[in-house]
């Protein structure tokens, strides 16, 4: 297949009049669109206006999708203990199946090809299935949690590790690749020391297995893990072996310079959720000290119940407002910066090589997006198109692994009319939790 148009090939390359060819899962050339049609006459042909590396959402919650705007203007750990988890426990595997599905979808649609995606207690097997078949590709993990969880969710110790390691050895490296595994403790106040120790041990039995979890996202959070570690958030999870090269931590909102040495020296992956951090005011993350420190910074929507959207176009423009209004200097976090974060680092934290740029030999995760409309009158620089004006909606075709998953408005593989329908029907039998005494 040849896709032709504007060509983003990457954060400093753009080939005006270019063009994208993909065979089997690979793109084979990327150049002048003149010169490949010639090299290339028998190939199908398509034309967008822009053609763009596939977004990589670098924490999210694909199986939250049910619980968009049920526990709006609430706090963390109110609106995580109150509302989410109890949704979370309440949901069984044919719900938790259609959540995902749900996710994905909207992942899929709003030009998100790769994800790390930080799924719940139980059920994890549905949401491996619905991402293997829907054809997303993914860093993926059964969350854990062994101590202070609510009913339905808490797991002894032994027996969350048993079943992560089951599911390692049924969904690590499968689907072609595209499905990766991340052990996922949810974060250290639900998760015992012997928990994250064990996490690590579990990580390190397997190649190419990664860590994901939450860290130091809210003020309150940080003070219940110093009062029962007697440390602060980054410093506990190094103790107990979960920073590194193959760990993502998401937030990192309230760090000191201490913790960022650690981050930085460690080689640890950050994600930046900064729609999630406003809307349940945690703060705002130091992204431009840690990308001046060489941390490298991904970007993530976290979930529907804390974003109300996995748009990654909205994410983009919030990464760099927030970054802008918070240091007063407008040239903070430029669109070049922000879309680096959310193709490439995002690839890297994910552990996907050949990910997140156009390049020839790299893995053919494309998206084609529209410029049919007012919002995109005039286009004076099209990466900050890309990063302050466009929507997710604006995505017309999705190209993951060299397959089309999404073309034209409509899901190739996916009856996304069936799955919205049963995705309502489950969500109308979910209520809000009664707050704690």
């Amino acid at each position: 297949m040849l896709l032709a148009g504007t060509v983003v090939a990457d954060a400093t390359t753009i080939i005006e009049d270019g063009a994208v060819v993909v065979a089997d899962d690979r793109i084979v050339a990327i150049g002048a669109r003149a010169k490949l049609l010639e090299t290339y006459p028998d190939h199908e042909r398509r034309e967008f206006d822009i053609i763009a590396p596939g977004l990589v959402g670098g924490h999210v919650h694909s199986v939250q999708s049910l619980g968009r705007g049920l526990a709006d203007d609430t706090a963390l750990l109110d609106w995580l203990f109150d509302h989410v988890l109890p949704m979370e426990a309440g949901l069984d595997a044919d719900g938790m199946r259609v959540a995902a599905e749900l996710g994905y979808l909207e992942l899929i649609e709003s030009g998100t090809t790769t994800v790390v995606d930080h799924l719940s207690v139980r059920h994890a097997d549905e949401a491996f299935e619905a991402a293997g078949e829907m054809g997303i590709r993914g860093r993926i993990g059964k969350v854990l949690m062994d101590t202070n969880a609510p009913d339905g969710l808490q797991e002894e110790t032994d027996s969350g590790l048993a079943e992560s390691k089951r599911l390692i050895e049924r969904y690590h490296d499968t689907f072609d690749g595209r499905i990766q595994y991340a052990v996922t403790p949810r974060f250290a106040v639900t998760c015992s020391e012997a928990c994250l120790r064990g996490t690590r041990e579990l990580a390190d039995a397997y190649e190419g297995v990664r860590i994901h979890t939450h860290a130091s996202e809210n003020r309150d959070e940080i003070e219940t893990v110093k009062s029962e570690t007697g440390m602060r958030n980054i410093h506990w999870l190094d103790e107990v072996g979960l920073t590194g090269s193959d760990v993502v931590l998401a937030h990192c909102v309230h760090t000191d310079d201490s913790e960022r040495e650690v981050l930085a020296e460690t080689g640890t992956h950050v994600t930046y959720c900064p729609s999630s951090n406003m809307k349940l005011a945690s703060g705002i993350a130091p992204i431009p000290d840690y990308l001046d420190r060489g941390i490298n910074v991904a970007l993530g929507n976290d979930g529907p119940p804390c974003n109300n959207t996995l748009d990654p176009f909205t994410e983009m423009r919030q990464a760099s407002l927030l970054q802008k209004v918070d240091s007063f200097d407008p040239t903070s976090t430029p669109a070049a910066t922000v879309f680096e974060m959310a193709t490439r680092n995002g690839a890297k934290a994910a552990g996907f090589d050949r990910v997140g740029r156009l390049r020839e030999g790299w893995k053919a995760d494309i998206v084609g997006l529209t410029t049919d409309c007012t919002r995109a009158t005039p286009i004076h620089d099209v990466l900050s198109h890309l990063v302050f004006s466009a929507h997710g909606d604006d995505v017309e075709f999705t190209m993951i692994d060299g397959s089309v998953l999404y073309d034209d408005g409509e899901h190739v593989r996916a009856d996304a009319a069936s799955i919205r329908q049963r995705a309502q029907e489950v969500a109308d039998t979910i209520d809000s939790a009664p707050p704690r005494n």
